[in-house]
């Protein structure tokens, strides 16, 4: 008996080191390519990206006829093939919607934010997401 009391212990711990918190909305992401202009935020105005060039396009269940223009998303890689996850979150605007129907990520980011959270330039990648 004790030693099944212990046996449960030790998996529950193990358990509990591999697993990930999730506080966010679960999705995938990639990378996108270069042209990103005309979007369907603001056209060809280069006002729209913000500092640092960090943003994204999102899919249509993101995308709220265009209320999505705008929106800052915080984005934090959880898994992939690989292992391709870096520790760091970016902070993203949404500048324009997936130009692919239908769009292959959840969120697709540019080719500055992407390699903040991924140690691969192209890779799908499961993340957490949390509008901020």
């Amino acid at each position: 008996m004790k030693l099944l009391a212990i046996a449960i212990l030790l998996l529950s711990t193990l358990l509990v080191q591999e697993a990930t918190f999730v506080l966010g909305d679960v999705g995938t992401t990639n990378s996108y390519e270069p042209p990103y202009i005309p979007t369907a935020c603001d056209g060809s105005n280069r006002g729209q990206f913000p500092p640092g060039n960090l943003f994204a396009a999102v899919s249509e269940g993101l995308w709220d006829n265009g209320a999505a223009c705008g929106r800052r998303y915080r984005i934090r890689c959880i898994s992939g093939n690989n292992r391709p996850c870096k520790s760091a979150s970016v902070d993203v605007k949404v500048v324009d919607l997936c130009k692919s129907s239908p769009c292959p990520n959840t969120i697709l980011l540019s080719k500055t934010a992407f390699p903040v959270i991924s140690r691969f330039p192209i890779a799908d990648i499961n993340i957490e997401y949390v509008q901020i």
